[in-house]
C-alpha cells in the first residue's frame, strides 16, 4: 500500500484515560452529554465553569500551545450528525499541518505534535475512522503543499517533480504523464500556451500539462474526469492586478492541487470498478513583452475563435483545451463525469461567501443530479456546496460579438463587477472545449460540473483547506 503523508501518526483508543497521552481535546457542545466513560471529565469542568463563563459556550483550551504533544481528541457521544467523530479528527489534523517550506528546513518546527489520538466506544469504528482519515487528510496535505506555497516553491517545474516523486514507486497505482515540450502545448493545447508565452521564457517558471490516471479492479462502472486551474502565480498579465491586490495570488493553482489531493486518496485506498483520470493545467500568468494581450483571436483546440477580453481570466483559458481533450476521452469511456475545478472568480466569494465551494451543471449532469447529490456528499463530511445554474445568458454573453470569433473570453470588468461573474465562465468552457454539442439534445450527452473554489480553498494568510476533495471522496469513494 502507498503511504500517507501526515501531519502526525494517527491512531485510536477505547480508553478516554489512556496514560500514552498528555492531554484530552475535548469536542462537544455541552458538559451534560458526558457520560458512561466520559463522565471523570464532568466534574473538573464544572469546576472550571465557576471561574471561566466560556465553558460549555466556547473554545477555551488550546492544547498546542499548552505544550500538549500527543493529544488526544474526545468527542461526547451524540446522534447529531453521522461523521462528526471523522471530521473532529479531520478538524485536528488541519490544525497540525506544518506548510512544506518549514519542513524543508529540517528543524525542530518540522511537526506539531508527535501523535495525533482520538476516543472511540468500540474498535470497528476506530478502524474506519483512523483509515479514512488518514487516506482523506493525505490527500488534504498533498493539496496544501501544492495549494499553499509560495509561487517559486511550486512553480511548475516545481509540482512536477513533487507528483513525480509522489507516485513515483513501485506500490503506486497512478500513472503520471507530463507534458512539457512547447511545440506539443502550442499544438495541443493554444489557449493554455497563450497564457504560458511570457512564463516559458523563464525555465522556473515554465509551463507544464500533469496528467494522472488511475483504473480500479474489476468492471470500470464510472469514470471521474478532473481539470484543475493550476495558475502558480497570477499577476493579470496585460491587465495587470493593481492597487495591491495582487498578494495571495499563488494560491490560484488550489485546483490543481485538489485534482493532485483527490489521487493521492485514489492512491491509497485503491476503490474498485471507477476509472479517474486527471489533468492539472500548471502555468503562470506573468506579464512582460511576451504576453497574450486583450483582442488576440486565438483558435482553441475545439476548433473555436476565442476573442481575447481580459488577460485576468486566465484560468478558464488553462483549463478549456485540457477539458476539450477529457471531452475527446470521455465519448469512448464508462459513465463519464467531467469535472473542472478552480479558484475562477471573486464573484464566487461576493455571491456565496468565504467558505463555499459552488457547483453548477451543465444539462446532462443536472439531469442526473450531480450538483445535489455533490452537495448531499459535501454536507456530510463538513465540505458544503452551494449550487449555481448556468443560464442561457451566460452563453449569450460568452457568444462571438463579431464575424472575427465564436467565442467572447471574458469583458473587460473584474468577475465580482460584472453580473452573473461566476456562471459565466462555466459557460465559457463548456463553449471553446465544444462541450456544447454533448448537451441533453446532443448525440452523445455529457455530464459535466463546474466548480469555482474561490471562496473554499482558504484564507490568506493561511492554511488551504484543501476543498472540494473530502466532497468528492464521499461522494464518489465513500462506501454508501
Amino acid at each position: 500500500m502507498a503511504s500517507a503523508r501526515l501531519p502526525c501518526p494517527v491512531d485510536f483508543t477505547v480508553d478516554p484515560q489512556d496514560s500514552a497521552y498528555d492531554g484530552i481535546v475535548l469536542v462537544t457542545d455541552s458538559l451534560d452529554k458526558l457520560t458512561g466513560k466520559l463522565e471523570f471529565l464532568k466534574e473538573p469542568l464544572q469546576t472550571l465553569k465557576t471561574v471561566d463563563a466560556a465553558v460549555g459556550s466556547d473554545i477555551v483550551i488550546a492544547a498546542l500551545k499548552a505544550g500538549v504533544k500527543r493529544p488526544l481528541l474526545v468527542r461526547a457521544e451524540d446522534n447529531s450528525f453521522s461523521e462528526a467523530l471523522l471530521v473532529s479528527v479531520l478538524g485536528a489534523f488541519h490544525s497540525l499541518y506544518v506548510p512544506i517550506e518549514i519542513r524543508d528546513m529540517k528543524t525542530d518546527r518540522m511537526t506539531k505534535a508527535d501523535q495525533l489520538g482520538f476516543w472511540c466506544p468500540n474498535e470497528s469504528v476506530g478502524d474506519r475512522v483512523k483509515n479514512w482519515s488518514e487516506a482523506l487528510e493525505s490527500g488534504r496535505l498533498v493539496a496544501r503543499d501544492i495549494g499553499g506555497s509560495d509561487p517559486e516553491r511550486m512553480a511548475a517545474p516545481k509540482v512536477k517533480e513533487y507528483m513525480q516523486e509522489l507516485f513515483g514507486g513501485e506500490t503506486s497505482s497512478v500513472k503520471v504523464n507530463v507534458v512539457d515540450d512547447d511545440k506539443i502545448l502550442l499544438e495541443k493545447y493554444p489557449l493554455f500556451s497563450a497564457v504560458n508565452r511570457c512564463a516559458k521564457h523563464v525555465p522556473r517558471h515554465k509551463g507544464c500539462v500533469i496528467k494522472l490516471e488511475y483504473a480500479g479492479q474489476g468492471e470500470i462502472e464510472e469514470t471521474l474526469m478532473l481539470v484543475g486551474k493550476g495558475v502558480t502565480y497570477d499577476t493579470g498579465g496585460a491587465d495587470i492586478k493593481a492597487g495591491g491586490v495582487m498578494a495571495g495570488m499563488h494560491r490560484d493553482k488550489c485546483g490543481a492541487a485538489a485534482v493532485a489531493g483527490f489521487f493521492q486518496i485514489v492512491n491509497l485506498i485503491k476503490p474498485k470498478g471507477i476509472k479517474i483520470v486527471g489533468t492539472m493545467a500548471m502555468v503562470r500568468n506573468s506579464v512582460g513583452s511576451e504576453c497574450y494581450v486583450a483582442d488576440e483571436i486565438i483558435t482553441s483546440r475545439a476548433k473555436k475563435r476565442v476573442r481575447i477580453g481580459n488577460t485576468d481570466a486566465e484560468g478558464r483559458m488553462a483549463m478549456a483545451d485540457c477539458l476539450c481533450e477529457m471531452k475527446e476521452k470521455a465519448i469512448k469511456e464508462t459513465n463519464p463525469q467531467l469535472f473542472t475545478i478552480a479558484t475562477l472568480t471573486g464573484h464566487a466569494v461576493l455571491a456565496m461567501g468565504p467558505e463555499y465551494s459552488i457547483v453548477m451543471d451543465n444539462g446532462p449532469a443536472r439531469k442526473k443530479q450531480c450538483a445535489q447529490n455533490l452537495q448531499e456528499a459535501g454536507e456530510i463530511l463538513g465540505d458544503p456546496f452551494e449550487i449555481s445554474t448556468i443560464r442561457r445568458e451566460d452563453y449569450d454573453f460568452h457568444s462571438g460579438k463579431s464575424e472575427y470569433e465564436d467565442v467572447l473570453q471574458c469583458n473587460n470588468l473584474p468577475s465580482s463587477k460584472t453580473p452573473r461573474g461566476h456562471q459565466g465562465p462555466g459557460a465559457f468552457l463548456i463553449l471553446a472545449s465544444g462541450l456544447d454539442q454533448h448537451g441533453i439534445d446532443g448525440e452523445i450527452p455529457l455530464r459535466y460540473s463546474h466548480l469555482d473554489i474561490a471562496g473554499s480553498s482558504g484564507p490568506f494568510p493561511g492554511v488551504p483547506t484543501g476543498a472540494p476533495i473530502v466532497a468528492l471522496a464521499a461522494k464518489y469513494l465513500m462506501p454508501k
